[in-house]
């Protein structure tokens, strides 16, 4: 895992074939991700049509969805990429000085573009359904949303800084996929009701995009962007321990990058 270093990055990084693989992974990762998360609400409406949102148990189903694919995504990419999959992950990172700006720009581009890929081809193979993306309940007001998603982004990037960042996580690193993905179902099922619970920008991106549904998008964005960076700067410099290696005393590496 790269030490903390506020960097723009190197030249050669631009270029670099592990940066290339690093964002090609992010790109399937966030496709596979998309694709099983927005599939399985799109097989709600498909089997209770209207009636999808009135059963506990559809909830359940939308949560597990996202943490079984969740799990998969972040699992598959890890060794390559740090497994970001979403990205105000990634920005999290950025703040706390464990990504250089040039490979997020890069992720963030791989993480839109995987989105988009994946409702493009969820509408295809659905013979046409409109996705349904994320939307505030009625109800709900639109700050009341805001806050949802910050608080729920927040203890996603926490759960991401504790398992898989913090340099004294140890074999703990094994089980971030899992504890990163049980955060995310647990948030659904908190937030779910109220703003679909999105956590991630990218998620919420692809379907808004197909399916042209951009009402409220703005919370999508800067509510799990607040929580993130916030979480990022408090793990960071009020958590980890401050015996961690010097940051001028190593380079950051090309790829693959531990986040």
């Amino acid at each position: 895992m790269p030490e903390r270093r506020y960097a723009f990055g190197r030249p050669e990084e631009a270029t670099h074939p592990d940066s290339m693989r690093a964002t090609l992974t992010e790109f399937l990762s966030t496709f596979i991700f998309v694709f099983a998360g927005e599939g399985s609400i799109l097989a709600l409406e498909k089997m209770y049509g209207a009636d999808r949102g009135l059963a506990a148990s559809g909830l359940v189903m939308v949560a597990v969805a996202h943490a079984l694919a969740l799990f998969a995504a972040v699992a598959s990419s890890m060794n390559v990429s740090g497994g970001h999959v979403n990205p105000a992950v990634t920005f999290g990172a950025l703040v706390g000085g464990r990504v250089s700006l040039l490979r997020a720009l890069y992720y963030w581009v791989a993480q839109l573009l995987g989105s988009v890929l994946a409702t493009l081809l969820l509408r295809l193979a659905t013979d046409g359904m409109r996705p349904l993306g994320f939307s505030v309940a009625r109800g709900e007001g639109d700050w009341n949303a805001l806050l949802m998603e910050t608080v729920m982004t927040f203890g996603l990037m926490y759960t991401v800084y504790a398992t898989a960042i913090d340099p004294k996580r140890g074999s703990l690193a094994t089980i971030a996929p899992l504890a990163i993905a049980f955060i995310v179902g647990a948030n659904i099922l908190v937030g779910g009701p109220f703003d679909g619970a999105s956590m991630n920008p990218a998620r919420a991106f692809g379907p808004a995009l197909v399916g042209w549904r951009w009402s409220n998008h703005w919370i999508y964005w800067l509510g799990p962007f607040i929580g993130a960076g916030l979480a990022g700067l408090i793990y960071e410099f009020a958590v980890i321990q401050s015996d961690e290696t010097p940051h001028h005393a190593h380079h950051q590496p090309l790829a693959p990058e531990d986040y």
